[in-house]
């Protein structure tokens, strides 16, 4: 066996953001509860897979919810994959995964040796923002390809903004929870890398990877055939809070503090879709569940839901799409027992803009959802 630095025992640790060590107890009373990482075990296909793309946006376009954060391009396995010949040689994608039938597959070493994408990340909006002070909980599944290096570093890193970088660059950061010592999980051996932390930020999204330079990774050569980079799976992701459970801040801006005034129209703040499509992001449902409280508290209200697009494309099917993402909000609260009698659905597409069409961060202020109480 040859080992690059000094060899040590599989372990996990929990860091904070600032990089401290910090554990929790953790006794039968205090066992966390509720997964807000979407689609865990990378199972559910936006689009049915045909093999493999050296494209970085790949990732994203197959697995639902999920994405590379760099222009890198993480692997995913699963029902429909076709692996190429000469990759399926050297091993990939013969181990099974964790839980289901899918998982992802991450180069995490290597960028010394000259291996083009040594460092491939994946990442997910979660359902919900964390909230400050609270306590997590937080695991995930690892294997390696049979010829990998073994190494250590594996981690998850919690980010308040997406991380979308146009290079396949390595992303350096404090990682929340990390292996600080090698792991071994050779031959579809599963190994849990997994510990707690208290969040010190509001992050929006989780990102999977390995957020330390080779210089500073551990690595061993746990046969002589060995590939001079390391490669793992992944799977069955997991982020719980942690009791006691702490209340979520409620900001001057939040919904139940807007005056409900017959006319005014009010943003539906974080109400996200898939790319070009009706479908709900899991991460819209905080806002969408603030919306049903009040239209639960207010019985007599009746709203409409108005949908907005930027000004990209075809003025006729931004109008169409908007219309089909309003009737989903719509669709959401009768789906909660809301009359339908009290809901109506209207597609605006680009024609009110609420700013700059010419930059990026106009048209996300563009492309929204807004509602309008009729009756009070």
């Amino acid at each position: 066996m040859n080992i690059r630095k000094k060899s040590l025992k599989v372990k996990t640790v929990a860091l904070t953001l600032a990089g401290l060590l910090f554990f929790l107890s953790w006794g039968n009373t205090q066992k966390p509860v509720g997964n807000i990482v979407p689609n865990p075990g990378f199972e559910r296909f936006s689009s049915p897979p045909v093999g493999w793309s050296y494209n970085g946006s790949y990732f994203g376009e197959v697995v639902k919810y999920w994405f590379s954060a760099t222009s890198a391009s993480p692997d995913v396995y699963g029902p429909g994959v076709r692996i190429p010949m000469d990759w399926a040689e050297k091993g990939f994608g013969k181990e099974k995964a964790h839980g289901g039938k899918s998982m992802a597959g991450l180069t995490l070493f290597g960028c010394t040796n000259g291996k083009p994408h040594c460092r491939e990340y994946v990442e997910i909006q979660l359902a919900e923002p964390l909230v400050i002070g609270q306590a997590y909980y937080v695991e995930f599944w690892v294997t390696q390809l049979s010829k990998s290096l073994q190494i250590n570093n594996i981690g998850a890193y919690f980010s308040i903004t997406e991380v979308k970088r146009p290079t396949a660059e390595i992303l350096l950061r404090d990682a929340q929870i990390k292996a600080v010592n090698i792991v071994a999980a050779p031959g579809g051996k599963w190994v849990k890398i997994g510990g707690q932390f208290v969040a010190k930020y509001e992050a929006e999204y989780l990102l999977i990877g390995n957020f330390d330079d080779d210089y500073n990774t551990l690595s061993v050569a746990p046969r002589k055939d060995c590939f001079n980079y390391g490669y793992y799976y992944i799977d069955d992701i997991l982020v719980k809070k942690i009791p006691p459970m702490l209340p979520v801040p409620v900001k001057a801006d939040d919904l139940s503090r807007q005056k409900l005034e017959p006319g005014k129209s009010i943003l539906l703040k974080n109400i996200y879709f898939e790319f070009d499509k009706d479908e709900l992001m899991p991460r819209s449902y905080v806002e969408l569940q603030n919306l049903l409280k009040i239209l639960r508290e207010n019985p007599k209200i009746s709203i409409e839901i108005a949908g907005h697009t930027d000004a990209l494309g075809d003025d006729n099917y931004n109008i169409e799409l908007s219309r089909r993402r309003a009737e989903s909000v719509v669709r959401f609260l009768t789906d909660n027992k809301i009359p339908k009698s009290r809901l109506s659905a209207r597609g605006v597409g680009e024609r009110k803009p609420i700013s700059t069409n010419d930059t990026g961060d106009g048209r996300a202020q563009n492309r929204r959802v807004e509602f309008m109480v009729l009756k009070k």
